[in-house]
């Protein structure tokens, strides 16, 4: 029986969780081994990657859901971020300057795990940042 509503928006909490921990052993109890981003069959190796590669090139990254909205198998999460992120972000020279920026996403779950990511980065608010600097 899939998650409730309630049990859904916990699940997805403890996913952040697992992420900024970096505890990519448990990533697997989150999501599924055919997980899609953005329309790309990545897999879990390779949705594990990219998280790796995020944590790499910006050590300081933290998840937070600032609003969670939950229609299962949906949810929603507008995730804000403040950090210093290395070299370049989405094409832009950031070189370890601190921005702040959110990522409105949503997630398909199929048997509690997360099989498909839709994401949207506000990539024009790190540009404004950058040019006010």
């Amino acid at each position: 029986m899939p998650l409730a509503a309630t049990e859904l928006g916990s699940h997805y909490q403890a996913y952040l969780d697992c992420l900024n921990r970096q505890a990519w052993v448990e990533l697997g109890r989150y999501v599924d081994q055919a997980v899609e981003h953005n329309g790309r069959p990545l897999g879990l190796t390779g949705y594990q990657a990219m998280l790796e590669g995020d944590h790499a090139a910006i050590p300081d990254l933290r998840f937070a859901a600032r609003l969670l909205v939950v229609e299962a198998p949906w949810l929603a999460a507008q995730l804000d971020f403040d950090c210093t992120p290395r070299g370049e972000l989405f094409g832009l020279a950031v070189n370890g300057r601190r921005v702040q920026f959110s990522e409105h996403v949503f997630y398909r779950f199929e048997n509690d795990r997360i099989r498909e990511v839709r994401s949207l980065i506000d990539v024009a608010a790190i540009r404004a940042q950058l040019e006010t600097d």
